[in-house]
């Protein structure tokens, strides 16, 4: 998709006195979902895209703001859980980061399944109230051997961040949009109109950087075109 980096670069196409009416940037942006095969629990989907009907379930409003570009059907997510070997109905589970519709679009797959989708209260409550339990999951969750999710409120009260350690490759953080592109991360300012809690973004940044000094993580962000094709994409993988 297509978006003005305003929405998530602080200051961007800021106007100054010597430049007052600035050429809005605007940035191409992918939709990641991650599938991981574990040995014990099977297929795990972090996060699922959009889902089919793009366009038409976002309406022309906010179709206008994040544009689709360069679609073509073999991007859906079934049509890529495919490319692996495997379909979609062999999921066992699904976490969502955050509950955006560019996350979180394609549970739609698993409606009327008994899939179990896991995402922290907070970003459940958030998103009901936005258009309502009350469990506390705390700050870390131990998903499963080698998997584990960390609260990172800011962009949203509940975001959760995946963190995915593997045995050869070593250890892989999926950051949802704690960090829409590397920018975010690497200038330790907040976002831009995205942000909800500046003072919680930064405290989700200050321990995911703390995360990745201790463990050497490789980061995965919400939407960075440039660092996810640094890596392998479907169907090929990491161990």
């Amino acid at each position: 998709m297509v978006a003005d980096e305003a929405f998530f670069i602080t200051g961007a196409s800021a106007s100054t006195a010597s430049n007052p009416n600035p050429e809005n940037a605007r940035r191409s942006l992918v939709m990641i979902s991650v599938l991981i095969y574990h040995p014990e629990e099977g297929l795990i989907l972090f996060e699922t895209g959009a889902g089919k009907d793009y366009p038409k379930v976002w309406g022309p409003q906010l179709v206008d703001l994040f544009a689709r570009e360069g679609y073509t059907e073999d991007m859906e997510l079934d049509a890529q859980i495919k490319l692996t070997g495997n379909d979609i109905k062999d999921v066992k589970a699904v976490i969502i980061g955050h509950l955006h519709i560019d996350h979180a679009g394609g549970l739609e797959h698993f409606r009327n399944t008994d899939v179990p989708i896991y995402t922290h209260e907070l970003e459940l409550k958030h998103a009901f109230y936005s258009v309502a339990s009350k469990t506390d999951l705390g700050a870390s969750l131990g998903f499963a051997r080698g998997i584990f999710l960390h609260h990172c409120p800011g962009h949203t009260p509940g975001l959760c961040i995946a963190q995915i350690n593997l045995k050869d490759s070593g250890t892989w953080v999926l950051t949802s949009d704690q960090y829409v592109v590397q920018e975010n991360y690497d200038s330790l300012a907040p976002q831009g109109w995205l942000t909800r809690d500046h003072h919680s973004w930064s405290q989700s940044n200050q321990m995911i950087h703390f995360l990745q000094k201790t463990t050497g993580a490789k980061l995965i962000f919400g939407h960075d075109r440039e660092v996810l094709m640094r890596y392998k994409l479907a169907p090929s993988y990491y161990a």
